[in-house]
């Protein structure tokens, strides 16, 4: 069994969109495929229960629907700092929860992408943040970045906390938010200079609303993925 945890420089930088299209590649090379999402901040009462719409996103872009449980054990209803979040709503956010979910998903599929939340420290609880939860998944990371100015601090920082953990950066995608960053392409290449990780893809601003997984899977590096997907 495969599995990867889906970190990102910053919230809002495309992690969910990233995390669907590396599902629907996988699905494409034959493979069952599931994303969790183990803690949301910012949810909607739907049919008598809170859903997150990244989690949404993560289950219809899946093999099959693990059921939100699994899924997305901690659902916080504010889209608010977890931790925060979770004070107001007298939630204590425990990994022991999350590991097992992970374990029942990795005994269902071929493999389970675990997206986390905001940027790679977010605090989740007292002395516990998103990356105290990787190192518990003991899992290789792909690091999304969110293209625009002040990217690269962002990511070698990043790609530092993620091997201080004792994780591997097993690659990283390029998400353009700001499509009138100046000089992107210079960008890119003082990443893949000093990230020391395979670039997965780089993926333009792309039109519409919402792009669906398949846009976005379209401009990641199909041959990465086949030796990373398929290892």
């Amino acid at each position: 069994m495969t599995a990867y945890f889906i970190a990102g420089t910053d919230t809002e930088i495309g992690k969910t969109f990233v995390t669907c299209a590396l599902l629907h590649a996988a699905r494409a090379r034959g493979l069952s495929a599931v994303g969790m999402k183990p803690i949301a901040a910012g949810a909607d009462l739907v049919g008598g229960e809170l859903i997150n719409e990244d989690a949404a996103r993560l289950r219809a872009a899946g093999s099959f629907d693990p059921g939100l449980a699994l899924l997305n054990p901690y659902c916080l209803k504010s889209p608010i700092a977890p931790h925060i979040a979770a004070a107001e709503e007298g939630v204590a956010i425990d990994p022991a929860p999350i590991l097992a979910a992970f374990a029942k998903l990795q005994a269902q599929a071929e493999l389970v992408l675990v997206e986390g939340v905001g940027g790679f420290r977010v605090p989740l609880g007292k002395g516990y943040d998103t990356a105290d939860l990787a190192r518990d998944l003991a899992l290789p990371v792909i690091l999304v970045v969110g293209m625009r100015l002040g990217c690269i601090n962002h990511a070698l920082l990043t790609a530092q906390a993620i091997r201080a953990r004792g994780l591997a950066l097993a690659g990283w995608v390029g998400n353009t938010v700001d499509a009138t960053q100046p000089h992107q392409a210079d960008n890119l290449t003082a990443l893949a200079d000093r990230l020391n990780a395979p670039c997965w893809g780089v993926v333009p601003r792309l039109g519409g609303s919402a792009p669906g997984a398949a846009d976005v899977a379209s401009h990641l590096n199909t041959a990465e993925l086949h030796t990373a997907l398929l290892a």
